[in-house]
């Protein structure tokens, strides 16, 4: 829809589509039970968007209790029926692809051109891929490995998955943690974080639209301290995923670790962006700046760490000031616009934070400040470089989750490498360079689940994405992703019908 006389799409009406409640069981949207409220709030403008009842513990046990009830006959489903399930998933999400655009853009203050060229998409093409997989879960041939017994392998769905969601990519987020587990017929309890619960609702509406079964997919829109905390803990789940930061991630593999839950895992990040002397600097600083502005550096996989061998260092700093200074903030919903609001005042200080100290010990070369114009009422922050901090200091080691990228110059190749590997991160890097022994050795030896060559960011559904070292562990998106949801089974027949009347004495000798 568009404003009369505007090319400015009208936002998307919370209030009035979640007027039943947030919290999606059992195939319809209810009110939370918790006897408290939260706020959306628009980041780019500080204006309410939706006022919903927050979920508490009852709220999750029925979500659970759902979602078990629905676990017998969706996990007894053939692949193909689920498979075709997903198939009509993916075509309603297609037919409501501007909605969640605009819902996204609204919750979390993306540019609308992202969420409708990347978010949107990428969600319809993961739920388009898995729906294809759901027809590949295979086990093993038959074999005889153990005299007169033959062997196979099952994979089998494992119950009811409890995952938790953050507020950077609502909606693929969603996707990654609901897509594979129930295209291996597990049903699942979501809950997404509380800044950003539209699109997770919308995406269970859509699933239910496209009549996969209720309680398959269910949403619980609550406090991590209390129905977080409470999913992961619950006796009836029995796999927990979390997408967060690496201290929650922590506080997620304690409570799971009570009821010895299966757990996925994919936590912070603090990506090198590794540029050796042969590299196209042009294409390098463009690199940078695509790469360290994505979602308004609100990425655990965004270039966050440049390190540029010394005899291009000038130009690249140089040159990527200048392209960050030609980036256009703005309302997301505005056609020109390149770089929407942080997700919150909050998060928004919390960079400018990390920012202010650094000119103690750092050059900050562009940016670093809030706009003081008409979006001084949103959570916008300036793109920002940083250069010659140290090694060791806050902005090089801490995950600071804005629009802000820190470069440094190195000399050697090892030791560009060496310092693209220090760090308690491991989720992805990049390396540029026109010479394929020199990239490669890159590839081979940077700690990190995901390395580009001459580019950062791109992912695609087929292809895995995980961490290393505290980055977690794990993997998303991709036939790896589809079997963390499964558990394998050995299954032995003995052929024998001597040995099946027999067997005792095999164990215990004539008596």
């Amino acid at each position: 829809m568009q404003n009369p006389g505007s090319e400015t799409p009208d936002r998307f009406p919370a209030q009035e589509r979640f007027a039943d409640g947030a919290q999606f069981i059992g195939g319809r949207l209810t009110k939370g039970t918790s006897g408290r409220t939260h706020t959306v709030i628009d980041p780019a403008t500080g204006e309410d968007v939706l006022v919903y009842e927050l979920a508490g513990t009852d709220d999750v046990d029925a979500a659970v209790a759902a979602a078990r009830e629905a676990f017998p006959a969706w996990a007894a489903a053939t692949p193909g029926e689920r498979s075709d399930a997903l198939h009509r998933f993916a075509a309603v999400l297609a037919e409501r692809a501007e909605d969640f655009a605009r819902a996204e853009s609204l919750q979390c203050g993306k540019p609308l051109k992202l969420t409708r060229e990347f978010d949107v998409p990428g969600t319809i093409d993961n739920t388009a891929f898995f729906a294809g997989a759901a027809r590949h879960l295979q086990g093993q041939s038959a074999g005889e490995y153990s005299g007169d017994h033959t062997s196979y392998v099952r994979r089998e769905p494992i119950g009811v998955v409890g995952s938790i969601a953050p507020w950077n990519y609502p909606l693929q987020m969603a996707a990654w943690k609901v897509l594979p587990a129930i295209a291996a017929g597990n049903t699942i309890v979501l809950k997404p974080a509380e800044l950003t619960p539209l699109t997770a609702l919308l995406f269970a509406q859509a699933a239910t639209d496209a009549g996969i079964p209720d309680g398959v997919i269910n949403i619980v829109t609550g406090t991590g301290k209390e129905a977080g905390e409470h999913l992961v803990g619950h006796p009836d789940v029995v796999m927990t995923s979390f997408t967060g930061s690496t201290a929650v991630g922590k506080r997620v593999a304690e409570v799971a670790t009570a009821t010895v839950k299966r757990l996925h895992l994919e936590l912070g990040g603090k990506a090198p962006f590794l540029v050796f002397d042969d590299a196209d600097v042009e294409a390098a600083a463009n690199g940078a700046v695509a790469g360290a502005l994505i979602n308004t550096g609100q990425d655990c996989t965004a270039a966050t760490r440049a390190y540029v061998q010394r005899p291009l260092y000038d130009e690249f700093v140089e040159r990527t000031a200048a392209l960050m200074e030609s980036v256009r903030l703005g309302d997301p919903f505005a056609p020109g616009t390149d770089l929407g609001p942080l997700i919150s005042h909050v998060q928004r200080d919390r960079v400018a934070g990390f920012v202010d100290r650094a000119r103690g010990y750092a050059r900050v070369v562009t940016g670093g400040e809030s706009p003081q114009d008409a979006l001084k009422d949103g959570a916008y922050y300036r793109p920002t470089l940083i250069a010659d901090a140290p090694q060791d200091s806050e902005v090089v080691q801490a995950e600071i989750f804005g629009p802000v990228l820190v470069v440094l110059p190195f000399d050697t190749d090892d030791e560009g490498i060496r310092l693209a590997n220090d760090t308690p991160y491991g989720l992805a890097a990049s390396a540029w360079s026109r010479d394929v022994y020199r990239a490669n050795r890159a590839t081979r030896e940077i700690k990190a689940g995901c390395v580009w060559v001459n580019d950062h960011i791109p992912i695609i559904s087929e292809m895995p994405h995980g961490g290393y070292k505290a980055s977690g562990f794990g993997k998303d998106m991709s036939a790896y992703s589809f079997e963390e949801y499964t558990q394998i089974k050995h299954v032995m027949f003995d052929n024998t019908a001597v040995a099946r009347k027999d067997w005792h004495r095999t164990v215990f000798g004539d008596r």
